[in-house]
């Protein structure tokens, strides 16, 4: 995957470079948000699954490779062409899932709690990875099918963290914080896990049953509090 393809800088990153710059021609004391050594961008992150090369050899043929359809935000993370149809335990479908690549060592499918219920059954509210016990599907693909024996789970809001980051924040992997979100929809979201990785750049993940409650625009004022 060449540099070359990734996508440009995100809005935020450069209105936050031009924001430091500004103040500091100015001689004046940045604000807190100015300061901080990157930028908070808040996504929300649809339906999706991440699969094993296995897995998407099974679905979509021998030798396979995950094509780009949209370079993600994290560095070399991408959101593929290719989708599946995910069959429920009860029989009942989600078609044109996306497949996040590239491949992984598990099989996680992460869905929204509306989504939960389409399919009939109470996802279980789990951290990235952690997928035992949880309850599987089956996944259709042009090429044949891959049985799930778990790994469905609805993804518990999280914000990925540089250390530089988390130092900022006085937070480390794994504490809880809160994000608030203005606008005339404004919420306060809780129980946001702090996940932090030196390849990872700041951003929070939620869900869309959370990104619709709080109409999340790209221009919403978001903030991150201990």
């Amino acid at each position: 995957m060449s540099a070359a393809l990734s996508s440009p800088p995100h809005r935020a990153v450069v209105e936050h470079l031009v924001r430091q710059s500004v103040y500091s021609r100015l001689g004046k004391p940045l604000p807190r948000a100015a300061a901080a050594p990157a930028p908070l961008i808040v996504n929300v992150s649809a339906r999706h699954c991440h699969l094993t090369q296995e897995a998407v050899e099974a679905l979509f043929g021998k030798g396979h490779q995950l094509q780009v359809h949209k370079w993600l935000y994290q560095e070399g993370q991408f959101a593929a062409k290719e989708t599946v149809t995910l069959v429920g335990p009860r029989s009942r479908v989600i078609s044109n899932l996306r497949i996040l690549g590239p491949c992984r060592t598990l099989n996680q499918v992460e869905l929204a709690y509306t989504d939960g219920i389409a399919l009939g059954f109470d996802l279980p509210l789990r951290a990235s990875g952690n997928i035992k016990g949880t309850l599987g599907g089956m996944l259709m693909g042009p090429a044949g099918f891959f049985e799930m024996p778990d790994g469905i789970i609805r993804a518990l809001r999280h914000a990925h963290m540089h250390p530089s980051d988390a130092e900022y924040y006085g937070v480390k992997a794994g504490d809880k914080m809160h994000l608030k979100i203005g606008g005339p929809c404004a919420i306060s979201l809780d129980e946001m896990l702090v996940r932090v990785d030196p390849a990872f750049k700041l951003e929070v993940h939620i869900d869309t049953d959370e990104g619709n409650a709080c109409n999340l625009q790209p221009g919403t004022p978001c903030e991150l509090v201990n």
